[in-house]
């Protein structure tokens, strides 16, 4: 069990031998840049976090004993799938795709179970978020209600502030580096490099 960053916990099993048997799903990832330039300019925007996404694919019955993992009460193995599968982006990604294909690039834009819904025109909004939902319902997803935000003018995606105006770096990143002292181990330059790599954006 690992905390998460909400300070709830979260289960994790050790797949490597089954990764390693398993081939690799190749199905490309969205690419964030484009996700990011592609919604900046938008009146209104509606950030959407899909409800422990990974555990909303059901795994194929056949499939589910790979899954097995030992307890002090016994073995038990994962009807959904579960986090930690080599190939749980992949999966995930092409079933957003195919579910939201009519409206990816147009009003919506999806990558992995971060999705949001965006609209040039503030009066278009309310029904380009009624097409979002009409799918999320169709298909029996669930949202997570403490990482939505609807109808709103400026919102994070993928750690970067989008709006009309165009794009700006997340603060709470900023204000991570202003503060931070001068590096003094190799973890603290790694970690370094890592915030930094995240406002290579930025950067001119």
């Amino acid at each position: 069990m690992v905390t998460k960053a909400n300070g709830k916990w979260r289960m994790c099993v050790d797949y490597t031998d089954l990764n390693r048997a398993c081939p690799k799903d190749n199905f490309p990832l969205s690419k964030i840049d484009q996700l990011i330039d592609s919604t900046a300019g938008n009146k209104l925007l509606s950030c959407m976090d899909a409800f422990s996404g990974y555990k909303q694919i059901m795994m194929h019955p056949a499939d589910q004993d790979k899954t097995s993992f030992i307890t002090g009460h016994g073995l038990y193995c994962y009807k959904v799938m579960p986090f930690g599968l080599k190939n749980a982006r992949a999966t995930y990604q092409r079933l957003v795709n195919k579910l939201f294909r009519q409206l990816i690039g147009r009003s919506m834009e999806v990558c992995i179970d971060d999705m949001i819904t965006k609209s040039q025109m503030a009066n278009q909004h309310p029904e380009d978020l009624r097409q979002n939902f009409q799918v999320i319902r169709e298909n029996q997803m669930r949202l997570n209600p403490t990482k939505c935000a609807f109808g709103v003018a400026a919102g994070k995606f993928f750690g970067f502030m989008v709006h009309e105006r165009g794009i700006e770096a997340n603060p709470e990143n900023i204000k991570a580096i202003i503060d931070l002292e001068s590096p003094t181990t190799l973890q603290q330059s790694q970690w370094l490099t890592g915030q930094i790599a995240t406002l290579n954006y930025f950067i001119s």
